[in-house]
């Protein structure tokens, strides 16, 4: 599939104009939450740019936020409380995918946040190259005060941005982390005025476009590897320890208390 072929999908739009690819999530909500169709139209819109040669840039973006995370509300996510741990790990693959397909594009990536990036929003931010945030926009990670680790292979990818440390209080504490501090973290690259983000990416973007495309390829795909030479080994089994804490008592407690509105009450089960 070619980016000319790809079809719009959970209100995820692709479209390649002047050497840059825009993929868009717009699901018609204050949210953009990461349901299932959702994140297969992420991944087949990364898969379609990786042997696109017209885009030589890719733009992440939400309108108007740039997302919720997983939408707990999803059937489709819910369904798979029924299913078994076989099924329930190819359906958990989604995530993964969608976040290695992305890391996997030699074009320069650029992760565009206004709003809010929660959980799964940061797990494709962290995948991107570069991260421009309006100055009021946040990135947050709920999972492990929601009973779960931090999956889609994001821990490696936050270390190596941030550092050990301030990944640990990240992942572990679920507070959120403003533009300014994401900036000072090396988390974020670029702070914008509010409304601005995609104009400050799509710059760097055509800064990224007007250089030569193969040395640009060559040089991107040398740093990645580079940085993340031991990510596979260090989170393989995420996708099987998410499995693992989405089965006990205390995960269950955590998505009623936060559906509910109420402090929940941790048994270590």
């Amino acid at each position: 599939m070619s980016a000319a072929e790809f079809v719009s999908r959970g209100g995820v739009t692709l479209r390649v104009a002047e050497g840059v690819a825009h993929v868009t999530i717009r699901r018609g909500d204050r949210f953009n939450a990461l349901g299932m169709e959702t994140l297969t139209g992420l991944r087949d819109a990364a898969r379609a740019l990786r042997t696109d040669t017209a885009a030589h840039a890719v733009i992440v973006s939400g309108d108007p936020v740039f997302t919720a995370g997983a939408d707990l509300k999803d059937p489709a996510l819910r369904a798979r409380d029924t299913m078994s741990l076989l099924e329930k790990r190819e359906i958990l693959r989604l995530g993964p995918d969608m976040c290695d397909a992305f890391e996997a594009l030699d074009q320069v990536t650029i992760a565009a946040i206004e709003g809010f990036c929660i959980g799964g929003g940061v797990a494709l931010a962290a995948a991107c190259d570069f991260r421009v945030m309006a100055r009021s926009a946040y990135m947050r990670l709920p999972e492990v005060p929601l009973g779960m680790n931090m999956s889609w292979h994001t821990i490696p990818r936050l270390v190596t941005l941030c550092g050990p440390a301030r990944t640990k209080y990240l992942t572990l504490f679920g507070e959120r982390l403003g533009a300014a501090e994401a900036l000072a973290q090396g988390l974020a690259d670029q702070v914008s005025e509010d409304g601005a983000a995609l104009a400050a990416a799509g710059a760097l973007a055509a800064k990224a476009a007007a250089l030569p495309p193969v040395a640009a390829r060559i040089a991107k795909r040398a740093i990645v590897q580079a940085a993340s030479a031991l990510g596979a080994a260090t989170s393989y089994a995420d996708l099987d320890q998410y499995a693992l804490a989405s089965m006990t008592a205390d995960h269950k407690e955590a998505v009623a208390a936060f559906l509910e509105k109420r402090a929940p009450s941790f048994k270590g089960n």
